[in-house]
Order: structure tokens, then C-alpha cells, then sequence
């Protein structure tokens, strides 16, 4: 992965199971790096992403925000995030920014015969959001809509404390016939993108595809 810009890319992993995974993103992402080979240039390349991403700050505040990047890379490592990328535009003038992550994960050992079924009924008891069950072209999934509370570091704030923002999100996992699952999630805290930026990740939820290790499409089951 690279900080550059994604031009509408078409981006892909490979799982250890042997299903690869393809999804198109729209142009005006800057994606997060995970190629560094150690912690040094994992920042580099973090700081230049903070140069892309706030051009008109001054080199403190870009040297915070490679750092708290820095400091999330253990979370996403123990989410199984294979990609993050975030997006800023204008929304009827308003400033408004969304993130997406793709992860793999491991499905759990009770889900039996109907994964989908399942997630769905297990999301639903932790009541998460709205979840729904959707057939996309690669395969069913289960669809969550919900907000969630965090926090802004207090080096990028104003007040210079942390400071509490809700953020919307949408999450669609699809369960892969290997015992994995495919999680996609995008949120926004700017709530004039909500249906923006909705309608964007529904193109690349739709645009995913998986393939056999001979490059023949799979088509999850269910």
C-alpha cells in the first residue's frame, strides 16, 4: 500500500486460505501504510501521509498526527485491518471526512451451516445498530447502520484536551467458506456526508469478488 491518493483503485489481498479478495475504491482516498518493514519507516511513511492529509498545518501538528496514527497500529493489527483509507470532502460546503477499513477475521466456530444467519443474530443480541441481510455479488453478508462515541486525541483539538465526537458507520461482513470473514466498515463523524458518503461505500461493497488460487471467481455459498 502506498500514501498516495487512490484514483479509483482496485485493490486486493491474498488470504491464507487461498481466496483472494478484489474491491474497487473511488478516487480521493489516502490510504495507510502497511508495508513498513520496521517502526522508523512505518513513521516516514506516516508522516508523509500527515503532509497529504494537512497541508496547511504547521510540521508540530503534522508530527502529532503521524503519531497518534503510530499509536493505533496495535488495534488494527488485533482487528486483522488489511487496508484503512479516509476521504475529505466538501458536502453542500460543509467539511466532512469518512474512513474506510477492510479486515479479516475469524468466524466463530458456532456458526455452523448459515454464517450469515448467525452474525446476524449475534449482532442483533448485542444490539450494534440496525443489521439486515443482503445478497451481494460475491456472496451473502449481514449488513450493520449504528454510531458509536470516541474520542479526538487533545493534540488536534483546540482546547488541547481529548474531546468526545459520535461517529456513523456502516459494516458489512461476509463470511468466506475458509472460516474467515470479510469486514468492510465506513464512517463518518460529519453527519452532512452521511449519504455521500452511504452511497460511495455501497459501490464498493458491490464491487468486491473473490478468486480461487487459479484466478477462477468464487461465489460464497448461502
Amino acid at each position: 500500500m502506498t500514501t498516495d491518493t487512490v484514483d479509483e483503485a482496485r485493490l486486493n489481498l491474498a488470504e491464507s486460505g487461498g481466496i483472494e479478495v478484489r474491491w474497487i475504491m473511488p478516487e480521493g482516498f489516502l490510504e495507510l501504510p502497511f508495508e513498513a518493514d520496521d517502526l522508523e519507516e512505518l513513521g516516514e511513511q506516516l508522516l508523509d501521509l500527515a503532509k497529504q492529509a494537512l497541508p496547511g498545518a504547521d510540521e508540530e501538528v503534522q508530527v502529532q498526527y503521524a503519531a497518534m496514527c503510530v499509536a493505533h497500529y496495535d488495534e488494527f493489527i488485533e482487528a486483522g485491518v488489511q487496508y484503512a483509507g479516509f476521504v475529505t470532502t466538501e458536502v453542500d460546503g460543509v467539511r466532512c471526512t469518512a474512513t474506510v477499513n477492510v479486515s479479516l477475521l475469524d468466524l466463530d466456530e458456532r456458526a455452523g451451516s448459515n454464517p450469515v444467519g448467525f452474525i446476524a443474530t449475534t449482532m442483533r443480541h448485542l444490539e450494534l445498530g440496525q443489521i439486515g441481510e443482503v445478497q451481494l455479488p460475491c456472496g451473502p453478508a449481514v449488513t450493520c447502520v449504528g454510531s458509536r462515541s470516541s474520542s479526538i486525541d487533545g493534540s488536534l483539538t483546540p482546547s488541547g484536551g481529548d474531546e468526545p465526537i459520535w461517529t456513523s458507520f456502516i459494516q458489512v461482513q461476509i463470511p468466506l467458506n475458509n472460516g474467515t470473514v470479510l469486514l468492510l466498515e465506513m464512517g463518518t463523524p460529519t453527519v452532512e456526508g452521511w449519504d455521500v458518503f452511504s452511497a460511495m461505500f455501497a459501490g464498493v461493497v458491490k464491487s468486491v469478488r473473490f478468486f480461487d488460487a487459479e484466478g477462477a471467481p468464487l461465489v460464497m455459498p448461502g
